[in-house]
């Protein structure tokens, strides 16, 4: 019997990413999770032994506001493992009011697109040694409100934003994953590593969790059995395990169907894609 599958995920201590994580472990993964809270991760370590005693588990913990943090537990996951199979980049935020990080960045761009980046770039070497590999983001529909595209602007973006606002730029560093997602499935191909995003739809878990109605909007909605965060989470482990999607790379998944649907237009063209990375890749080695 072979070794368990090694899969390191972001993301994994709320929400969908530990509904992901719960069933990784119970397909038999050894799992790498990235987090901040030593809390949050030893209150998964008892989940996940409840419903798969002995899985084994590493904790790597990082602020991913802080690029010099995704650097470095980047580097510290590398060291740790001789391979890994799946690179899962889920964690994610979304922001009602402007909130800068210590790098300068506004926090939703800094956490929902730099850090995956970033984080994929770092472990990339890995990732293409230890082919058959495969990274999963969670990307989001929300993606249709991000209006338009221009990634030198978007990426530096500081000016403050509404509520109502907080959509359209939630949706932009989605659209912004997406084509990462499909740039670099095409600058991969032939490596034997697969790069695939995904919507994994309206999902009740951590739903809004900076307004203050949300707690009571989340348990209304679960009563009303809407927004079933476990289809959300099914979608991530379809892509990251399934054989099905063992050739499939540069595509874009919604949890309402296994077959690629298209990026918004506003994102969707090779050369927009590629401006994208390569206004990334200048604005991160400047840090």
């Amino acid at each position: 019997m072979g070794n368990p599958p090694v899969i390191v995920i972001t993301g994994a201590t709320n929400g969908l990413g530990r509904l992901a994580a719960l069933e990784l472990a119970r397909r038999g993964a050894q799992l790498g999770i990235v987090a901040r809270s030593p809390d949050k991760v030893d209150e998964l370590r008892g989940e996940i032994e409840s419903v798969a005693p002995g899985t084994a588990i590493d904790s790597f913990l990082a602020d991913l506001t802080s690029l010099g943090d995704v650097r470095r537990v980047g580097q510290e996951i590398g060291a740790r493992y001789d391979s890994i199979d799946v690179l899962i980049n889920n964690a994610g935020v979304h922001a009602f009011s402007q909130r800068i990080t210590d790098d300068g960045f506004s926090e939703m761009v800094a956490v929902n697109y730099l850090a995956p980046w970033l984080l994929t770039s770092t472990l990339l070497n890995k990732l293409v040694a230890s082919a058959p590999a495969r990274i999963v983001t969670t990307a989001s529909a929300a993606a249709q409100h991000a209006r338009s595209i221009d990634p030198a602007r978007d990426l530096t973006l500081t000016a403050e934003y509404t509520r109502r606002e907080s959509g359209i730029l939630y949706g932009r560093t989605k659209l912004m994953d997406m084509m990462f997602s499909l740039e670099l499935g095409r600058r991969l191909a032939g490596t034997g590593v697969t790069v695939n995003c995904c919507d994994p739809g309206f999902n009740t878990t951590g739903l809004g969790r900076d307004l203050p109605f949300a707690g009571i909007l989340e348990r209304a909605l679960t009563a009303l059995h809407v927004g079933d965060p476990r289809r959300g989470a099914g979608i991530i482990v379809r892509l990251a395990t399934d054989p099905a999607f063992a050739e499939s790379a540069d595509g874009y998944y919604s949890v309402k169907s296994e077959r690629p649907i298209d990026c918004p237009e506003y994102g969707r063209s090779k050369e927009i894609q590629a401006q994208l990375w390569d206004a990334t890749s200048a604005v991160l080695e400047r840090q």
